[in-house]
């Protein structure tokens, strides 16, 4: 079992700058840790992001799956750094950030 870090509303957060805190929130997590997100829209966008900056580095599980909202919880299940681009959005989701 991992150890929640905290949650963000993404919903309260500037379009440009979600994605951007949500990798820079996984990238400070240690193996075992994990964060939760709650959004307005399903952010299956933003997992693609993450399985190619940061695949096998982590879990994602859906806590609750819209239609209001979505929450997810991010877990670190092993270490690893970044590869590829990862500081804004990889477009396809309603984020207006790409």
């Amino acid at each position: 079992m991992t150890a929640a870090t905290g949650m963000i509303d993404v919903r309260t957060v500037p379009p440009p700058q979600r994605h951007p805190l949500i990798f820079g929130t996984f990238d400070a997590l240690e193996p075992g840790q994990a964060f939760e997100i709650v959004n307005d829209h399903d952010p299956m966008p933003l997992y693609f992001q993450f399985e190619k900056t940061r695949g096998g580095q982590f879990a994602w599980r859906y806590l609750e799956a819209g239609p209001a909202q979505w929450h997810v919880r991010i877990a670190r299940v092993a270490a690893g750094t970044a590869s590829g681009t990862s500081t804004g959005c990889g477009g396809g989701c309603s984020c207006s950030g790409g």
